[in-house]
């Protein structure tokens, strides 16, 4: 069992760059792979990226390849999500999530869930 606190969000400006943490209880991190989510007003949720077990292998959804990067620090029992050049549309809450074994592009298959950290970019 892993519990997961996501951290980091807040209100800024388009083109400002945020880094949100995800700190993971326990001694078994590096058993899980991660992803981040997201979730906009109105819309489903969907996903922002995945990182392996030991950190080096990352997949993002296209859209956000190139702004969005992910890594992890197993000593610490943190994950990371860098943001750069945010927009509007990447205005959502995220989440961070963990499940044992491989990366997955579903959410459903990912067995633990923080509670999510709110990202709002102004025009």
């Amino acid at each position: 069992q892993v519990q997961l606190v996501e951290s980091g969000g807040g209100l800024v400006q388009a083109g400002d760059s945020l880094r949100l943490s995800c700190a993971a209880s326990g001694r078994t991190f590096s058993s899980y792979a991660m992803g981040w989510f997201r979730q906009a007003p109105g819309k489903e949720r969907e996903i922002v990226g995945t990182i392996s077990r030991a950190g080096g292998l990352t997949d993002y959804a296209s859209a956000l390849k190139g702004r969005f990067t992910i890594s992890r620090d197993n000593a610490k029992n943190t994950v990371y999500l860098q943001m750069y050049n945010l927009k509007p549309e990447d205005t959502a809450v995220y989440y961070c999530a963990a499940r044992s074994g491989a990366q997955s592009w579903l959410g459903k298959e990912y067995e633990y869930w923080g509670q999510g950290t709110q990202v709002t970019v102004s025009s």
